[in-house]
Parts: structure tokens; sequence; C-alpha cells
């Protein structure tokens, strides 16, 4: 019996670091997860020390021979840049190379392409990759007809990509159009959302960090799971009853990551806005990752490029399970920290607990006696406001319970 298995294609990394100190090792070693995430191996890898990138060949000449060097030794078929690259540096490097050369965000909205499975998902996935792509019609040269197949060329596929910049720059606007009914039709659920006054908290992360999981283990979410980048990309809203049957709807966002491309950021701004319109952020970091404090950071520099300030933030150090050491993470930006375990339920109580005391704080405590006649009232705290104790007396109903100011305004005086 004879098994017919797809070759698995092999590619070079190649980054520059620009200083001392810089965390460009630590970002290649990234794209190399980002490069098996869309199905290539990993051949080899070359980091550059040099003052700024080469603006025509990215890497230096002497560097370039090195690459091609070790694209004979090692028999890969592609080069991917840890950098965007300009259409020169493209055009360049494919021709002196003569292979395939990709840069970290053609990899990013390649697999951006094979993760989305919503209609508004794909068409914000295929803008982000007709803009990246317009802008290197003419920079790309021979390297369009050497995409083939593989990473890179998922999406719009090949047949868009040899559109002419006419076609293209219709189908970017044909795309608007439809991402801007999209857009409208999420404002019009976040206007529900607000009618209903139930609180949303936006869970936001560093990719893979565990921002399903803890959906999944709060709510049964059922939504995709798995220890990859960019598992999930389309945002989940469900609803979590806390102590004292309060009520919040947890909504899931896209991962960051380092040099999240612009393109993306654009084309997901409504996705991503979730996070802007929510009342609480749960920042779900990944405690057992050596980069913890740097991915930390690029989540609070993406939450601030998106206009999301002032929220009250709790972060969850998720993954307690895989910590090798006891080393205490910290987070100076939070109101709250917790140590939790989103997989196996660890400190998920605590987390509900520190919900329903961030919603208490907006509330006021009332402890009164409320008329049979008045106990419409008692349907409006149970929806809104969180209702303690209920004790049915001769006089009335004795109520204690922590409810909205405006809520508190419709109390009979």
């Amino acid at each position: 019996m004879i098994q017919m298995e797809e070759a698995k294609e092999k590619v070079i990394l190649v980054g520059v670091s620009e200083q001392d100190g810089d965390d460009a090792e630590d970002s290649i070693t990234e794209l190399g997860e980002l490069v098996e995430t869309a199905g290539a191996a990993v051949a080899g890898i070359l980091i550059q020390k040099r003052e700024r990138m080469h603006p025509g060949t990215y890497v230096g000449k002497g560097k370039v021979e090195e690459i091609r060097e070790l694209l004979l030794e090692t028999g890969a078929t592609g080069v991917v840049c840890d950098d965007e690259l300009s259409p020169a540096q493209l055009r360049n490097l494919s021709d002196m190379l003569d292979v395939k050369v990709m840069d970290r965000t053609l990899i990013i909205l390649d697999i951006f392409a094979m993760r989305a499975s919503t209609s508004e998902g794909k068409i914000q996935v295929e803008l982000a990759q007709l803009k990246y792509r317009a802008s290197r019609l003419t920079g790309m040269g021979k390297a369009m007809s050497r995409l083939g197949g593989g990473i890179g060329t998922r999406g719009p596929g090949e047949k868009k990509l040899e559109m002419d910049r006419r076609l293209i720059g219709n189908r970017i606007s044909q795309l608007k159009r439809e991402l801007a009914e999209v857009r409208l039709h999420r404002e019009i659920t976040r206007g529900q959302r607000a009618k209903s006054k139930i609180p949303v908290a936006a869970i936001v992360g560093y990719t893979n960090a565990g921002k399903s999981t803890l959906l999944n283990t709060l709510t049964n979410a059922s939504v995709l799971e798995e220890d990859m980048l960019f598992a999930t990309l389309d945002p989940t809203t469900r609803q979590l009853e806390l102590p004292g049957k309060q009520q919040i709807l947890l909504t899931d966002t896209v991962g960051f990551i380092r040099k999240l491309p612009h393109h993306l950021i654009e084309a997901f701004k409504s996705t991503l806005e979730e996070a802007k319109y929510a009342d609480f952020i749960i920042h779900v970091v990944d405690a057992s990752n050596p980069q913890a404090d740097k991915q930390m950071y690029i989540v609070y520099e993406t939450l601030r490029s998106l206009g999301v300030e002032d929220k009250k933030i709790v972060t969850l150090f998720n993954k307690q399970d895989l910590r090798m050491d006891d080393e205490p993470l910290r987070d100076f930006q939070a109101d709250k920290t917790l140590a939790v375990s989103a997989k196996y339920g660890q400190g998920l109580d605590a987390f509900k607990e520190v919900l329903s005391e961030l919603l208490r704080e907006d509330k006021i405590l009332i402890e009164r006696v409320i008329s049979y006649q008045d106990a419409g009232i008692l349907q409006l705290i149970r929806k809104q406001g969180e209702l303690l104790e209920e004790e049915y007396q001769p006089e009335g109903i004795f109520v204690r319970a922590y409810v909205p100011m405006e809520v508190y305004g419709k109390f009979p005086g």
C-alpha cells in the first residue's frame, strides 16, 4: 500500500537586531511558531546585527549570500523575514535569492485566512490581504509567479493576486461596504446589550494565552481551543451568572501579537473595539511563558492604540498548572490580579467573586420594606441589581439589595 504524504514546505527565518537587548531573538522564535502554524517547517535561522534594516534588501549583501548558501544546504524553498518588507526589499530579495520571499505580515494574514470561519471574519481577512498586496503589485515582480501554493497563498488566492490595481481597488471598495454593514450590525447588537443593562467584560490577551479556554470553562461556550497561535478569530459573547444572581456578558476577542500588522488592526477594528465598548477588561496572561512581561506590555500598547483607556482591568495569570517556578508575576496596570488555571477551573470561583465586587462598586446598598403594591420593582432589582435578601412581612417585603442609581431613583419615597 502506497502512502501519499504532502511534502512540508521548508523556510529560512531572517531577522534584524537593531540594538543590544532588543527582542529580536524572541520575535524570531515567535515567527517560527507562526510559520509552523501556517503549515511549514523551519529549516534555519539567521539574525543580523546592524544599526537599521537595509532599505533595499532588509539585510546586508553579505548576509544575503549567507542566506543563499543556507538555502542550498537545507533544501529550503522560501525565506520569511521578521518584519514587513517594502515592495523594493521584497523584489530585490526575491530576485537575488530566486526563491519565494515572504514577511511576518504575510504569514499572519495567511493564518488568519486559514482560521476565518464566519462571513465577517472572511471579509476582514480578505480586505487586509488585498490592502497589503495592492501596495506590492509593482514590487513583487517575479515573486508573484513564485508564490505557487503553500503558505502565503491562502485567502484571495493566485487569481486575485494577478488582478490589476483597478480591479483590486474595486474589490477593496466592495469589501469596505460589506464591512460597514457588519459594523452597523455590531453597533446595533451593542446598543441592544446596552438596553439590557447587563454589563459587558471583554476578554483580551496575547495569542494563545487561554482566552477561549476561560470562556468555555466559565460558560460552556464550545469555542475552539487549541495550543496554537490565533486558534480563534471570531468574537464570541456568552452570559455568565455570578454569585448573588448577578449577570455579566463575556466577549472573547482576537489575540494580540508582536508587530500586529496595521492592515489587520484596521480590518478587524470592529472586532477589536469590543474591548473599547466593554465595561471591564479581563486580561488573560500565559503565566507559564518566560516572555509574559513582554506580552503584557504588547497587549497594553495595542489597547492604547485602539483607544481603550480608563477601564477597570482584572488580570488573570493563567496556566498556573504549567508554571515551572514560583516567581510572582505582577501587573501594576490592573485593578485586580488573580492566579488561575482556566483549563482546570483553579481560581475561577475567586474570579467570579472579584467580578461581583466590581459590579457592586457602582451600586447602592438598600435595606427597606416595600409595600406589596410596589412589588413590581423586585423584578427590576433582579434584572439590573443584586438581590441579597427578601422577606415577606405583614407590612410589606423587606428587601436588602445592591441596585444601580437609576433603579434606586425608581423606589417609592
